[in-house]
């Protein structure tokens, strides 16, 4: 090459050098413009409302049908209101989901959790949707601590998780007595700590009022020992400093949901289960769950079509304990404990076949289903139908006329289920055309099969899990699958799963 060249190439390449510092250090000077949108603008322009959770069984889990759960619905419910898609993102722990708020790598946080000091202090609250309190717990059998100053007696071990409101708690306990110490959790959930407490690897745990009533349907043994706090509020949140644009759009959505008493069936939909608790009774249907359902389960998933087979399964349960050749004094025989009037109306000819048991019974669930008004709403209609099977469709229509004149929602189970009891008063059952009803039974009959109805879905999908070789601790551990969006709760948009590691 001659010199000319290797001078004129050596110009080029500093020119081109200098070119490119210029542009560097411009790009370096370049700050993208403000965006002026509110946060609602935001989420209508990226057509996705991105909502973090944490897996429970009560705000968010995979159930037969797909995702479920009170939060789960709720937020559903607000995208459609929006007009966007929803995107629920799973955390594992609070810290996690707490930190991707702040980060603005989700919109709002919607998992069930009580306003605390330093929640309120840092982030924004939506409406209150329901309270509970917080309670300690021990193993049914063991040692019970009386009071607070026993919680470290004879070397006692007390854990929570690390940045909950549970730790919070016991900070505000260890003012007052000073020598309390506990362990704080990394990396795990509640209900991985209630677990221990079962199986006796913790001595005490803290959790909240509606979670532990859940999990005892699963893991009787946990009993509460002491009730720490009064009622508390329960929340979503969102980021503090943002405009009011997405807390005036959840205020709105709320107050729509109370006033049109939407809010109240959903709160009966997962709560209205839950308010007592047989330990006996629990720990036989869960080793009845083991030694008997499965005979019987091929049968429930045969004559189920419309229904979930474990509803089937709970019904059966609740009559005759799944006895096939259960018989009652008055009469009512078999599996699905038929009347013979019951049992002619649907085909059945011999009521302790077992497998004539199970149709004729489904086939009756189905027709009160298909009788009860079409003014309740799909999600109550099946308790509507249950109570029905239970002491006729004419007693049902006497009670809820009842509540109708008593001012209540006749559509309304939590209403209706009220005032069932009063049947058996004679000033009241003689102001209905059919007279006295074991109302009270009616009522125990509905809220039995709800329990055992979620006892058979949570231990199926732990069996499940075991067998995949995965340690199934609770149905917390289903995760990550995305599902259709049809079935029980159904939206004209896409709904997408994240499961978020905070590893």
């Amino acid at each position: 090459m001659s010199p000319n060249s290797t001078k004129r190439m050596y110009q080029l390449l500093s020119s081109f050098m200098a070119i490119l510092s210029i542009t560097m250090l411009a790009l370096s000077y370049y700050k993208q413009p403000p965006d002026y949108r509110t946060e609602i603008e935001k989420i209508l322009a990226r057509d996705v409302l991105r909502v973090g959770t944490l897996n429970n069984q009560l705000s968010y889990y995979i159930g037969p049908n797909g995702p479920t759960g009170l939060d789960y619905e709720l937020a559903l419910q607000f995208a459609n209101s929006l007009g966007v898609k929803l995107e629920m993102q799973s955390f594992y722990t609070i810290s996690g989901i707490f930190s991707a708020l702040m980060h603005g790598d989700i919109d709002i946080i919607a998992s069930g959790l009580t306003l605390t000091e330093g929640r309120v202090e840092h982030f924004r609250s939506g409406p209150e949707y329901y309270f509970v309190n917080q309670q300690l717990v021990y193993k049914k059998g063991h040692w019970r601590p009386r009071n607070l100053t026993e919680l470290n007696k004879d070397g006692a071990r007390i854990a929570v998780v690390e940045n909950s409101s549970h730790a919070i708690i016991l900070q505000s306990i260890q003012r007052k007595y000073p020598s309390l110490v506990w362990d704080s959790v990394k990396g795990t959930d509640n209900n991985e700590l209630l677990k221990q407490v079962a199986d006796g690897q913790l001595d005490f745990t803290i959790a909240d009022s509606v979670n532990i009533a859940l999990i005892q349907r699963t893991h009787p043994e946990i009993t509460v020992a002491l009730e720490l706090t009064e009622d508390e509020p329960v929340a979503w949140f969102m980021k503090k400093k943002q405009d009011d644009s997405v807390y005036m759009m959840m205020l709105e959505f709320f107050d729509q949901k109370d006033q049109d008493g939407e809010l109240a069936m959903m709160l009966e939909k997962y709560f209205g289960h839950v308010n007592s608790f047989d330990f006996v009774d629990t720990r036989a249907f869960l080793r009845a769950i083991d030694r008997k359902l499965p005979k019987w389960q091929p049968l429930f998933q045969k004559y189920s079509a419309e229904f979930d087979w474990q509803l089937l399964a709970a019904i059966a349960y609740q009559e005759s304990h799944w006895n096939p050749r259960a018989v009652s004094p008055t009469g009512v025989r078999g599996m699905m404990m038929l009347t013979l009037p019951t049992a002619k109306s649907v085909g059945v000819q011999n009521r302790l076949d077992p497998e004539q048991s199970i149709r004729g019974g489904a086939d009756y669930l189905r027709k009160m289903l298909n009788r009860v008004p079409i003014s309740v709403s799909e999600q109550e209609r099946i308790w509507f139908a249950l109570a029905s099977y239970n002491m006729g469709f004419s007693h049902i229509m006497d009670v809820r006329r009842l509540t109708k004149s008593q001012k209540a929602n006749p559509d309304s189970w939590t209403d209706v289920k009220q005032r069932l009891p009063l049947l058996t008063q004679p000033q009241y059952y003689k102001q209905t055309r059919y007279g006295y009803a074991r109302g009270d039974e009616a009522k125990s009959y509905v809220e039995n099969i709800r329990r055992y109805y979620q006892s058979i879905i949570g231990h199926e999908q732990r069996r499940a899990l075991v067998i995949q070789g995965v340690e199934a601790n609770s149905v917390n551990d289903l995760k990550g699958i995305i599902p259709e969006t049809e079935g029980a709760v159904t939206t004209a948009h896409t709904i997408s799963i994240k499961t978020i590691s905070d590893e």
